[in-house]
């Protein structure tokens, strides 16, 4: 089904050196033409539009406008598809959106109002373009399938962009993505993104590396099959994504109405990648990423088969993972055999395109849902596709059958809508089934679970009543191509689109949620770090740093929304890290004189004391630079870790002047909360590109010595740690 080939791999060989092949890449031809630095190894990137949704501008343009933005430079689109449903915190939502607005004029941006589109579909309706590359502050920016580069990163980095700096980052790695054969009826391109997030996510086989789609295998793939493919990318841990483009590429740009948009994409003879994923289409399965992550893969044959053995060990997961304060069950939903399902959502930038719709449709057809405790849930990407599914008969169908259909909204994928029952178990075709992704709350005793899968086996699961059922199993005839139609009437209606026409005069809204930044201290000679969080998973999610779904209405309000950091994974966190920042900011006396003087931290006068979090790989899934923030506000000046989820984290730790050190993977860090790491000379090691620094630990009364490494640091991102964050940094610059 999925081959694995390291140590390079040429396509086409045809006598080329390696760094030859490199150039004949489709990566490389996009990255050097938007590279600013030009010299193909350390990369300076400008990006052609920018995109955010309304957990996330906010924050950028307040950063922004506080380092001297005057206009938006390049197309810069604020969507809000995240909180345009939540309830929570009476007027802060609308009064966010009504921020957006002001700001989209102020600068010359552009608004899609609530309900009109989720990000990532009006990126491919509107900005997409062959050779294009577009920086999102989400981490499912991936429009790879449009022939266009999209990375997705932390509020910091379009932050850069709109003051026209750059994206900096070394060359990354290319894993070719060799696709042959065809899929069979009932498989979708959820299928295929579960089996290929089974095969290289947790051996980092792809991490922070370029995916390259090519082959025989992508001529089989409609549209809007390659596109669910390529946005689950995210999830591999790759940086972005690129695929070879033909005919149907073309006629998606012909009927979006940009045919200008399209050109030829495919890799050169005898280019060469670091890996290569080979995947067979012909023999993929129907999947299911069991929780709490889309690397958990297995067929649902499979799954049937052995389903007390592999449900038991996703609650000895759970049961790990939560610590007793909240217990999964999903063996009681196994009943003569058959694992009964509570929930089926189809939703958004991954799930909610045409053609699976239209498939879930005409599978359903075959019977409705019925009238027991499943219920299906069905949110299209963006008002153009739901104008087409109505034209079309598609959303009748759906709706005769007892499936509810709901306005265009990210919701189910961050938990801000739908969040299943107590106990229940949710199949969805979304993007992420982390704990406590779709809303529940286990520190109140709430747990429910998502599985991934795709929207044609959910379709037959409902069809069957919440048994769990392959679209493989069921008797259907796939719906009739019909012509494809985009009507962009709504957004020539109703967004409002003013780049180029900037205008200054215009004063921003602002609600009283939200608020101006703390202030941010640059980093001392020294520093003594208290641990105020220890983290052991295997891996940290952005969604465990900070919450999403409801305390994501605060997002504009950095004090308020860092009371929720970490709440759902070690609520004290909180309160220990405010009580390190009182401490520090007070006098050096009682028992932190004790703490330095075994530290030997005699330097009283130049010497901090801050918070910092260790987690053996944190930041994994969202690229919400609040992950970072709400730790920084608290007074947090370091993580620890042995390594970085992704590249998106650890560049908002540092844009937040979070020290990002690492630790050798052979190093033992037996420290737990209230343990104190004095690290001695960092600004002086950071300002020298030092790789190494010694570090002192107080633990139980006794002093070890350790080693934390700060490996590939650029000379900007030391900067921004020493002035102690990015608007630091933009502020010195003025001076």
């Amino acid at each position: 089904m999925i081959k694995l080939h390291g140590d390079g791999y040429f396509l086409n060989p045809c006598g080329l050196t390696p760094e030859e092949g490199r150039r004949r890449t489709m990566t490389h031809a996009i990255l050097t033409a938007h590279d600013q630095g030009r010299d193909g190894k350390d990369l300076r990137l400008r990006f052609d539009s920018l995109i955010s949704h309304d957990i996330t501008y906010v924050g950028i343009i307040q950063t922004a406008k506080g380092s001297g933005l005057e206009r938006f430079p390049v197309p810069y689109v604020m969507t809000n598809c995240h909180n345009s449903l939540c309830a929570v915190g009476g007027t802060i939502n609308a009064d966010d959106h009504a921020f957006g607005l002001s700001a989209a004029r102020k600068y010359g941006g552009i608004f899609v109002p609530p309900s009109f589109a989720v990000i990532h579909q009006y990126a491919r309706e509107e900005l997409a373009g062959c050779g294009k590359m577009i920086l999102g502050s989400d981490s499912h920016t991936r429009y790879g399938a449009l022939g266009t580069m999209g990375v997705g990163e932390g509020g910091p980095e379009i932050v850069k962009q709109l003051l026209e700096a750059t994206y900096d980052i070394a060359y990354p790695r290319t894993v070719l993505v060799y696709l042959t054969g065809a899929p069979r009826r009932g498989v979708g391109p959820q299928d295929v993104a579960i089996a290929l997030c089974g095969a290289v996510y947790k051996n980092g086989f792809v991490l922070n590396s370029v995916l390259e789609f090519a082959g025989p295998g992508v001529e089989s793939l409609p549209m809007d099959f390659r596109i669910g493919i390529d946005v689950m990318t995210t999830e591999t841990a790759c940086l972005s994504s690129i695929w070879q483009t033909d005919g149907l590429v073309e006629e998606y740009y012909r009927v979006h109405g940009r045919p200008e948009d399209y050109k030829k994409l495919e890799p050169g003879a005898g280019a060469w990648y670091d890996a290569c994923v080979e995947i067979d289409l012909s023999r993929i399965e129907p999947m299911i990423a069991l929780p709490f992550h889309p690397s958990e893969a297995h067929t649902i044959r499979e799954l049937k088969a052995n389903l007390t053995d592999i449900l038991r060990e996703t609650e000895k997961s759970a049961e790990s993972k939560f610590k007793g304060k909240a217990k999964l069950d999903l063996l009681s939903k196994v009943k003569n055999g058959q694992l009964h399902v509570d929930q089926g959502v189809i939703a958004g930038c991954s799930g909610g395109m045409y053609d699976n719709i239209a498939e879930a449709a005409a599978i359903l057809e075959g019977g409705g849902i019925g009238t027991g405790y499943f219920d299906l849930t069905v949110y299209p990407p963006s008002l153009p596709v739901s104008m087409e599914l109505m034209a079309n008969g598609v959303t009748q169908k759906l709706t005769a059958m007892g499936a509810v259909l709901k306005p265009c909204f990210c919701g189910p994928c961050f938990g801000a809508g739908d969040v299943p029952m107590n106990g229940g178990l949710s199949i969805r075709h979304c993007t992420r089934n982390f704990p406590n992704r779709e809303g529940s709350k286990p520190a109140e005793g709430q747990l429910s679970c998502v599985a991934l899968m795709d929207a044609r086996s959910i379709a037959a699961t409902a069809r069957n009543g919440g048994v769990l059922t392959g679209a493989d199993e069921v008797d259907y005839t796939p719906p009739a191509a019909v012509e494809r139609r985009y009507d962009r009437s709504p957004y020539e209606s109703r967004v409002y689109n003013g780049f180029g026409d900037p205008h200054p005069e215009e004063e921003l809204r602002l609600g009283p949620n939200i608020t101006e930044w703390p202030a941010i201290p640059a980093l001392p000679e020294n520093i003594v770090l208290e641990l105020a969080s220890v983290l052991r998973d295997p891996v940290t999610t952005t969604d465990e740093l900070i919450p999403s779904g409801d305390t994501s209405s605060y997002r504009s309000n950095p004090m308020k929304l860092a009371t929720f950091a970490l709440s759902r994974r070690d609520p004290g966190y909180v309160g220990r890290a405010q009580d390190i920042a009182r401490r520090g900011a007070g006098a050096v006396e009682g028992e932190l004189v004790k703490i330095y003087e075994a530290l030997g931290a005699l330097d009283t006068e130049n010497t901090a004391f801050a918070s910092a979090i260790f987690a053996n790989r944190p930041g994994d899934g969202s690229a919400r630079e609040q992950a970072a923030s709400c730790q920084r506000v608290l007074g947090g000046a370091a993580n620890i870790c042995y390594e970085y989820a992704t590249k998106r984290y650890r560049s908002n730790c540092i844009n937040w002047g979070i020290l990002p050190f690492n630790l050798d993977e052979n190093t033992e860090f037996p420290y737990e909360v209230g343990d104190c790491v004095y690290v001695p000379g960092i600004r002086t090691a950071v300002a020298n590109g030092a790789r190494e620094v010694p570090a002192r630990v107080l633990s139980g009364g006794e002093v070890r010595v350790i080693t934390l490494k700060l490996p590939e640091l650029t000379q900007k991102e030391r900067e921004i740690i020493l002035t102690g964050c990015l608007m630091n940094w933009y502020a010195s610059q003025k001076k």
